[in-house]
């Protein structure tokens, strides 16, 4: 079947976070890990590639967004969705912008807009300032991120040193006013030149708003939940039939684990939750640096196949800091994700088939060192958190990738009972 969206995500939790909200429309979605290295053949009608470039160096990332997109226009997409975090993550340094500009290019856009809201999630963009609940993005605990520290809450200006263009705003007064109202004041600032515009959302009905206006632009930028409308939108226009299209889910074994890299807040507050309930184990920066994983190896492979453990790397800010000052930003971030790769290896080689796992970076190395090449989109645990199946050495396996400020205090508890009931 021809492709109608095609989506690229900068790390793999927002991958299936967009999955999961395009598959609520019924139609079928395909997540892809990685640009795949044979010309499309049999794809789905959206279409999602997972990249690993949220902190990748910028001309590494344009690289690989170009090539993710070569690959979705060959399968027949005519329109493209690049992916970013509902908490913007980029630094004035980052790749939203060059992204956003090299995309523009290849597909002759001469506009698009970036709208990271997620109303579910308590992500709203009001004024072009991002927030997060009630709190500016920069008072939010994203102020404290390991790798892309957000001291700023006003999008214009974090993308204004991204990009070589004008960068504008729609304010939530017009959006609210409808979508001929919205696509009228893009136009007006596409004859300004300004081609990238910040749009304002605050609730869902903004987004199906923007959505409605912008169906018909080559490329959208966002959040996952600005997508969330168009599969409708799109299919009505291509005459695509309803009713949900994935696979049936494989027999998968029950045991499970829970691996966490994540330092936000959310996913503190989540591991000290399962960690009052299940065996869990502690994965230090400065060990691994010096020791490697083995103490942690050993330690699960002592667990009995009837428990589902927790390893996690998931520290306060002050501690995260003085590794980071002791190791270097990027060492540190290393040595855990390879430790929590080779521990999720080791865990498949033991029989556990079911693994929660949080934190962007975190599910990039894990998915990769289990040899996930492509995702069937399950039942969803939390707004953007679906359980997925994939083939991994020969067996069948579900994998959960949380987004570290997704879920509530008891999400890996509740991951793994959604699982258990599917």
């Amino acid at each position: 079947m021809t492709t109608v969206l095609g989506c690229i995500a900068d790390d793999f939790t927002g991958a299936t976070d967009l999955a999961g909200l395009l598959a609520r429309s019924g139609h079928r979605v395909s997540l892809r890990i990685g640009v795949p290295d044979t010309p499309p053949e049999t794809t789905a009608p959206f279409e999602v590639i997972a990249l690993k470039c949220r902190t990748a160096p910028v001309t590494e990332a344009v690289a690989e967004c170009r090539a993710a997109l070569a690959w979705l226009r060959a399968a027949g997409a005519r329109q493209a969705f690049w992916k970013y975090c509902s908490t913007f993550d980029s630094t004035p340094q980052g790749n939203i912008g060059p992204v956003a500009e090299a995309l523009m290019d290849d597909l002759g856009a001469v506009q698009t807009i970036y709208c990271p809201a997620f109303p579910e999630n308590g992500r709203s963009v009001f004024m072009g300032n991002l927030f997060v609940g009630r709190q500016p993005l920069h008072e939010s605990p994203m102020k404290d991120h390991p790798l892309t520290p957000m001291r700023d809450s006003n999008l214009m200006r974090l993308l204004a040193p991204q990009v070589t263009r004008p960068v504008g705003l729609v304010d939530r007064l017009t959006v609210a006013r409808g979508a001929q109202a919205l696509r009228a004041a893009l136009a007006d600032l596409a004859a300004e030149g300004v081609a990238h515009v910040v749009v304002d959302a605050v609730a869902d009905d903004d987004l199906r708003v923007i959505a409605e206006a912008c169906r018909d632009m080559p490329l959208l930028t966002g959040g996952s939940a600005v997508a969330m409308p168009l599969p409708r939108l799109l299919a009505e226009g291509e005459g695509l039939p309803g009713g949900a299209a994935g696979r049936s889910r494989p027999g998968i074994g029950p045991s499970a684990i829970v691996l966490s890299g994540s330092c936000s807040a959310m996913t503190r507050a989540q591991v000290a939750d399962y960690a009052a309930r299940a065996p869990h184990h502690r994965l230090d920066p400065l060990h691994l640096a010096e020791h490697g994983p083995g103490a942690a190896l050993e330690w699960l492979s002592a667990v009995p196949l009837g428990e589902s453990p927790l390893v996690y790397a998931t520290a306060e800010p002050a501690a995260v800091a003085e590794a980071q000052a002791r190791l270097g930003v990027a060492e540190a971030g290393r040595v855990v994700e390879d430790a929590l790769a080779r521990l999720a290896v080791a865990a498949r080689k033991a029989g556990r088939r079911r693994f929660v796992v949080a934190g962007g970076e975190t599910s990039g190395a894990v998915t990769r060192a289990l040899g996930v090449s492509r995702l069937d989109i399950g039942v969803e645990i939390a707004p953007g958190v679906p359980w997925t199946y994939a083939d991994s050495a020969g067996v069948a396996i579900a994998l959960t990738l949380k987004s570290g400020n997704f879920g509530g205090p008891g999400f890996f508890a509740e991951a793994l009972a959604k699982l258990e009931g599917a």
